[in-house]
């Protein structure tokens, strides 16, 4: 990989993911050699076989799993933590049921010991941005899932991340939610340019969403097998899209990579990841 460059936000170089297994002295690596960079307003899209480590890699992005080999620099930066430049939207919403709307989008701030009239001024247009202006009082059992999942979105944002990271925000809505929330993170992102990394198992929200797709291989020991640059101008909306046959042509394509089978040398195979759930 060459030398990083003014407009690269994150640069991953030959990073390699291991963990103990539960109950055993060996150990597993979920994510071998991985090389990539993203620069300034990039959306990219994480797709890959069931079982490949794309949300083990984004939590080595973000901070919550070291990572055993490589580097990974956002800005020029070594990433050996958690940080403020970093933002994680998980697939629960995960919203504190005792704080309201602006106690939930703002709870990041008040632990930085930000000013409570500086939470609200940072906030409440927040809450518009996400769509959920004139909901500020209201309790997450008040919201519908997709409701809440634009909170979770609304709090990560209020943080303003270098990088927003997201591992299938969407996956826990039903279909009809889930599109709503893929065309208003399309109009959130032309709002605010959010360098930003989605984990998504769906191929298609992959190629509405982002300016590109990597494709990891199947795991154990998984690589960046493709990086597909999707060539779709924006604003963009599913719909148009879906009319489009580049659009047919490129999900096929991307679909093709995942199922496509990979000889590779025989490793110890690893149903749980380091935490007790799926390297998905």
């Amino acid at each position: 990989m060459s030398a990083m460059t003014d407009s690269d936000v994150l640069v991953a170089e030959h990073v390699s993911i291991e963990y103990r297994r539960a109950g055993s002295h060996r150990r597993y690596r979920a994510v071998d050699d991985v090389s990539f960079r993203i620069g300034a307003d990039e959306f990219i899209c994480v797709v890959g076989p069931s079982g490949c480590g794309k949300s083990t890699l984004l939590r080595s992005v973000a901070g919550l799993l070291p990572i055993a080999g490589g580097s990974l620099r956002l800005a020029g930066r070594e990433l050996r933590g958690p940080g403020h430049d970093r933002a994680m939207v998980f697939q629960s919403p995960a919203l504190l049921p005792w704080r309201t709307v602006l106690g939930n989008v703002g709870y990041g701030l008040e632990l930085r010991k930000i000013r409570r009239d500086e939470i609200r001024r940072r906030c409440l247009p927040l809450i518009e941005l996400v769509g959920l202006a004139g909901r500020e009082s209201h309790y997450p059992r008040e919201l519908s899932g997709g409701m809440q999942q634009r909170v979770n979105l609304a709090r990560a944002l209020a943080a303003d991340p270098e990088l927003l990271l997201l591992d299938e925000p969407f996956a826990a809505l039903d279909a009809q939610t889930r599109e709503v929330m893929q065309a208003e993170l399309l109009r959130i992102w032309e709002e605010t340019h959010k360098t930003t990394i989605f984990v998504t198992h769906q191929i298609e929200e992959a190629v509405l969403l982002a300016d590109r797709v990597l494709v990891l291989s199947r795991g154990p020991a998984s690589h960046v097998k493709h990086d597909v640059r999707i060539p779709f101008e924006r604003p963009r909306s599913a719909d148009a899209l879906q009319r489009d046959p580049r659009y047919v042509d490129l999900v096929d394509e991307i679909k093709s990579y995942i199922d496509r089978h990979e000889e590779r040398e025989p490793l110890a195979a690893a149903p749980t990841g380091p935490d007790g759930g799926r390297t998905s």
